[in-house]
């Protein structure tokens, strides 16, 4: 006798274009699911009552993103992405660690404990240098450091910031790139497509006003995205990589809860991207089935 699939769950504090459309693909694909507030989840320690189900993570806030994915796992849900990849994603140090580590080309980083030996961090890595948040995204307090007098300025600051935590420097090598980066999502490992992300400004965020296009999905690009994505161990992943002026492409960071709006607008027709998530989501919950 056939096995009905466990119903999934949807969860975010905030229901934005690209989770309706991961809805109305599972809906059009026949698929029953729940959605859950997580500001409303808790949960008691120790494994829940009855069988466990795959949980589409897309809480926006690395915390709760966090916390969330640490819960429902140890009650015995399959949670995408896992507690691991959301703590390596979410946290730039521990990616750039994992990159390292798989031996991916990436721009030349350190991680300082104070904000005086972030300026012996940044002398050594060279100027011009960016200092970045450890957690965060769309570009925000990301800086650009020309020079030792502004270096010495800024670390000044962050001096003056409270507690411990924000002491900590994650500096980075600025990588001169040519008006562009480039925006990879990856699913179950494979490449769907690559938009390049333009701007005007040094941040090509399009938080921040930039805009995307479409970009060649070279095998490179490819085998790298999937790559960088495995690294960190994600199931679904936006990578975003960067050329130098040379055109060598680097991995800058990975997405765990990757927005796919501007991407899906630039694509069309030719990739429907909630389509490929709920097939992924389906796959997993037929593992999940036979396992029971």
């Amino acid at each position: 006798m056939s096995r009905s699939l466990p119903i999934p769950l949807l969860l975010a504090s905030r229901v934005r274009t690209d989770e309706k459309r991961i809805m109305s693909a599972l809906e059009r694909k026949g698929v029953a699911h729940r959605y859950a507030d997580s500001r409303s989840l808790w949960g008691a320690l120790g494994r829940g009552e009855g069988p466990g189900t795959v949980v589409l993570n897309r809480e926006i806030g690395q915390a709760r993103a966090q916390y969330a994915a640490d819960l429902l796992e140890q009650a015995g849900h399959r949670v995408i992405n896992s507690a691991h990849a959301v703590r390596v994603c979410g946290d730039k140090w521990r990616t750039s660690v994992a990159l390292e580590q798989a031996r991916l080309p990436t721009p030349r980083t350190a991680l300082a404990l104070t904000p005086e030996a972030a300026l012996d961090a940044i002398e050594s890595l060279g100027y011009p240098a960016v200092i970045k948040p450890l957690t965060g995204s769309w570009g925000r307090l990301v800086t650009r450091i020309p020079d030792r007098e502004a270096a010495e300025t800024i670390m000044e600051y962050v001096a003056a910031l409270p507690g411990p935590a924000s002491h900590v420097v994650y500096v980075q090598q600025l990588v001169h790139k040519p008006g562009r980066d480039i925006r990879v999502i990856v699913i179950g490992g494979v490449p769907l497509g690559a938009v390049y992300r333009r701007s005007d400004q040094w941040r090509t965020n399009v938080a921040r006003g930039g805009t995307t296009e479409a970009c060649a999905l070279t095998d490179e690009i490819a085998g790298l995205s999937s790559a960088a994505a495995d690294a960190v161990g994600a199931e679904i992943a936006g990578v975003d990589l960067i050329e130098d002026t040379d055109g060598r492409l680097t991995v800058l960071e990975v997405n765990h809860g990757v927005e796919f709006t501007g991407f899906q607008r630039v694509l069309g027709e030719d990739l429907d991207v909630a389509d490929r998530i709920a097939d992924h989501l389906i796959a997993r919950l037929q593992s999940c089935s036979e396992s029971l």
